[in-house]
This record gives C-alpha cells, structure tokens and sequence, in this order.
C-alpha cells in the first residue's frame, strides 16, 4: 500500500484593491454640478422693500456696521453723519480690521434713487464687506 500525498492548491489570495472607478465617477458628476451652481449662488443679490409683510427684528451682531441713507442724501455711520471722505476712510479701516468682516445693516429711505444705493453697495463690497443686511419696518408700523 503506498502512501501518497495529497496535494493542496493554495486559496487565491483575497484581491484587495479598491475599484476607483466608481468613486471617480461620482466625484466628476460632483464636480461638474459646483462649477455650473457656483457661480449662480455668487450673482444672486436678495433685496427687500423698504415696507414687508411679517419683516421681524432679528437679534444684531454686536459688531454691526448700521448705516442709514437720508433722501436728501446725507450718510450716517450709527448716529454720526459723514461726509464722503470721511466715510471712505471709516469704510476702510473696517475693510482692514483682522478676523470675520462685520455685517452691514443698510436703511435707506423709500425715495432714495436705487443708483445711490447700488454705488454704496458696490463701495461696501470693495472695502471687503459683503454682508449687509437691508433693514425693512413692518407693513403698517407707520
């Protein structure tokens, strides 16, 4: 009687690559969504009327920049009224200031051209403030 021996084949070893293709699908499907997205969340500007329906105080920032345009066009910086120059320096010593840029909150009364209010935001923006709220009272508070 002999005794043979009988062979093992050995297991195929577990394959442990990951299958990238997938993956680089979905990131490419992401990818091309942000870049047609982007650029339509950047140009959207919300405005409100000077007068709304149900407009509710919100709670301030403590470091809110308030500023308010009179029709006759004089420009307040909280209570202290500026003129031009003075209000360009003020604008950018702010622009400048280190860490988080501080929210503007913008009241502009009702006959006050939107070309002024449009060349004050577009100020606004270049100094490096991009929020601002517009401040509104409620329909009827008059």
């Amino acid at each position: 009687m002999a005794f043979g021996r009988l062979e093992r084949r050995r297991a195929d070893a577990p394959i442990s690559d990951i299958n990238m293709t997938p993956l680089i699908d979905v990131m490419l499907v992401l990818l091309v969504i942000f870049m047609i997205t982007a650029p339509l969340m950047t140009s959207s500007l919300k405005l409100e009327l000077p007068e709304a329906e149900g407009a509710q105080p919100t709670e301030q920032a403590p470091e809110a920049i308030r500023l308010s345009l009179q029709a006759n066009g004089a420009l307040y910086w909280g209570e202290e009224r500026l003129e031009a120059e003075a209000f360009a320096r003020r604008l950018a010593e702010a622009g400048r200031r280190p860490g988080e840029r501080p929210e503007v909150m913008l009241r502009a009364d009702q006959s006050v051209a939107y070309g002024r209010v449009a060349e004050l935001i577009g100020q606004l923006q270049q100094a490096g403030l991009n929020r601002i709220a517009f401040v509104t009272e409620r329909a009827g508070a008059r």
